[in-house]
């Protein structure tokens, strides 16, 4: 159970969360090797973060800019907060969106720490529908490697990933739970949520 939840945390880490619901509905001129370069370059840079040696702070900051340049994190975020973003306003969107993206750099990034020497490899990418599947190894110290796919997708009009599946698990139902369990306390008040996420993490 703690190598499971290890495991979902570290790619939680590189990944952060995603959006199968929301899956594109056309891809603009995405190829298996735009997928696969975005994913190489995720997961680069991540590995830096990692072997740094770094601060945790310096950590979590790194990992915010990371998850910001390679993430469609306007759609995840409003994966995630799942049918209530129907009824925000655009400026509570747009306040959700910033207090979410730093509440996944703290929440994953605090973890890079452990899992150093850890290796992410990539193996192949396929086309599903309108959207890429690039397919990796993921092995950490002391546990045997396990399978990750990335989802990629332009309709931002730039590739980005959208989805992580690690080991058939999608890290967004996972925030999607978190995120409405937030709300739900706050008895659906979407400025508290954001007041919330601001210091969570």
């Amino acid at each position: 159970m703690q190598s499971e939840t290890t495991r979902r945390m570290f790619l939680g880490g590189v990944a952060a969360s995603g959006l199968v619901a929301l899956t594109p509905a056309r891809a603009l001129a995405l190829s298996d090797a735009q997928a696969t370069q975005l994913v190489d370059r995720v997961v680069a840079d991540i590995n830096k973060v990692i072997a740094s040696g770094g601060s945790l702070s310096q950590m979590i900051s790194q990992f915010e800019r990371i998850f910001a340049r390679y993430a469609d994190v306007p759609i995840i975020a409003r994966s995630a907060l799942g049918v209530d973003a129907r009824r925000a306003s655009s400026g509570q969107l747009r306040a959700y969106t910033s207090a979410f993206q730093g509440y996944i750099a703290r929440k994953y990034g605090k973890r890079f720490e452990e899992f150093v020497g850890g290796e992410i490899t990539v193996q192949g990418t396929r086309q599903v529908k309108s959207f890429h599947e690039v397919r990796a190894s993921v092995k950490l110290r002391g546990q045997s490697p396990f399978q990750v796919n990335f989802l990629v997708s332009d309709k931002s009009g730039k590739p980005r990933f959208f989805d992580m599946i690690i080991e058939g698990i999608s890290l967004r139902l996972s925030e999607k739970e978190e995120i409405g369990a937030m709300l739900d306390r706050r008895k659906g008040n979407i400025d508290q949520l954001v007041a919330d996420l601001k210091s969570a993490g």
